[in-house]
């Protein structure tokens, strides 16, 4: 059955499996039948309806990953509303550089970020802890809102090329498309109970184990975060059949003393990860130690997530991001012409799944689908098989742990200090995070300044994931003909160990 938005399928779920159970708080203990969703999903439109919240209205998420996230991406999308959510990690300014630039009318915030929004310029707040707390006394959600699969869903935002970030626009039918393939690819059933670990202000958690249970007829379990030490105990309570996750996650499993006992976990079918390649050794690591297997996939915001995996059984490709699972996909050379296999180039991607454009941005939209497809910025080539294999990206992009960084947004904020004359930051290898940032300065003539002061200067602007671990002082950073920065020659300018 197709469905033309996600309120059609939420609807369709309920009417078919009121009472099984859909969503589990592996915190608190807490639990909803696909019933008791549909009504906690109902109250929460109800009472966005009456801050005057309509069809196209931006309503920001700033929450923890809770029962309350997925509660609040409904209720919006039940309205025809945009999710816009925000990620938690981010600093101060960075929140309020994204409400005024999505044009949100609405907050929804968690009481634990409230002191991020002191003194800082933001719609109209409502405190979103609980979903119990919202009232049931309210009227219905009024019917005949008509919502196309055409539609937005969600804007998200994702690092762009003038290092401030970009507002991507999925569609009701992006989300539907992406979960209906990740589904059909990996099998999943109403038997599946997935984990969500990822943070919900990321596509991969809201495609991947969200979207895809509910497609599926399945369950998911919402933990607040990743925590090496108690992710057993949710695998073997919950009787977990699949999770997302990212190599970082996969390397502090594997450093954890604990081994569980297999047969307590046998429901757990496989680890899907993204967001960065998984070293050969952990992955065969991880496999030989947990009897779990691990399926690598690809993808990007702009694909709503997933566009890859490997097949979800022993027939893989090692080092290999996979095979389409429903959108097409290509490499191209410079001039938008196809390449032969094993022939390096761009990765472009055309399908259902892939969103319709950046917000308020027509010339980076028209550029990103240069051609007709959309162009990732990933190079990488494709075997005779049909797999896929990521060799490096086009631009400068750090994944840090799963998280994107873009380093000109760290030079800018290196540039703000009084003392540096020129900065450029890079992404080096990292055993645990996959890549981890250094930056490289230059001091203006007669300025000193520490790695430690520059550090901390990054900190009090940018998230602390994208703060430079560690800063090397140069007299003069590579620059080509054009007087462009070098950044790949960085890196052999770092100081041996």
């Amino acid at each position: 059955m197709e469905f033309s938005n996600i309120g059609e399928l939420l609807r369709d779920r309920i009417a078919a499996a009121p009472a099984k159970d859909f969503l589990f708080s592996s915190s608190d203990e807490r639990e909803w039948t696909y019933a008791d969703l549909g009504k906690v999903v109902n109250q929460t439109a109800t009472l966005l309806t009456a801050t005057g919240i309509g069809k196209g209205d931006v309503v920001s998420l700033l929450l923890p990953n809770s029962p309350e996230y997925i509660v609040a991406y409904f209720a919006c999308w039940t309205l025809g509303a945009i999710a816009g959510p925000i990620n938690s990690l981010l600093k101060p300014e960075e929140i309020e550089w994204t409400l005024e630039n999505s044009g949100s009318k609405l907050l929804l915030v968690a009481s634990e970020f409230l002191p991020k929004l002191e003194g800082r310029k933001t719609p109209e707040r409502i405190v979103f802890d609980k979903v119990e707390e919202v009232s049931g006394a309210r009227n219905s959600v009024a019917s005949g809102i008509e919502i196309e699969a055409g539609d937005d869903a969600v804007i998200i935002y994702t690092s762009g090329t003038t290092g401030k970030p970009k507002g991507c626009l999925l569609t009701h039918g992006n989300l539907i498309a992406n979960a209906r393939q990740i589904v059909e690819w990996l099998g999943f059933t109403e038997s599946d109970r997935l984990l969500t670990l990822m943070p919900l202000f990321h596509m991969n958690a809201v495609s991947v184990t969200t979207m895809s249970a509910l497609y599926a007829g399945g369950s998911t379990v919402v933990s607040p975060k990743f925590s090496a030490s108690r992710f057993w105990d949710i695998i073997e309570k919950y009787e977990i059949t699949s999770f997302g996750s990212v190599a970082t996650m996969l390397s502090m499993l594997l450093a954890k003393e604990r081994r569980p006992d297999k047969e307590k976990i046998a429901a757990l079918r496989f680890a899907m990860c993204g967001s960065a390649p998984v070293p050969a050794e952990v992955l065969n690591r991880f496999e030989e130690t947990f009897g779990c297997l691990v399926i690598e996939g690809y993808g990007l915001s702009e694909s709503t997530c997933r566009s890859t995996f490997n097949p979800p059984t022993k027939k893989r490709r090692p080092g290999s991001c996979g095979l389409p699972i429903g959108n097409e996909m290509a490499v191209w050379d410079e001039n938008n012409e196809p390449v032969g296999d094993g022939v390096l180039g761009e990765i472009v991607l055309r399908g259902p799944n892939i969103f319709r454009g950046y917000f308020n941005n027509p010339e980076a939209t028209a550029k990103a689908f240069d051609g007709g497809w959309f162009h990732t910025g990933d190079i990488g080539y494709r075997d005779a098989d049909g797999f896929y294999f990521i060799a490096d990206r086009k631009s400068d992009m750090v994944i840090r742990g799963g998280e994107n960084i873009y380093p000109r947004e760290i030079d800018e904020v290196l540039f703000t200090h009084p003392a540096v004359a020129s900065a450029a930051a890079i992404g080096v290898p990292d055993e645990l995070y996959g890549e981890e940032v250094e930056a490289f300065v230059v001091l203006r003539d007669g300025q000193t300044a520490s790695e430690a002061e520059l550090i901390d200067h990054c900190r009090e602007h940018l998230a602390d994931y994208k703060c430079p671990k560690r800063i090397h002082f140069l007299d003069d950073i590579p620059k080509g003909p054009t007087g462009k920065l070098l950044k790949r020659e960085l890196a052999k300018l770092r100081p041996k160990e």
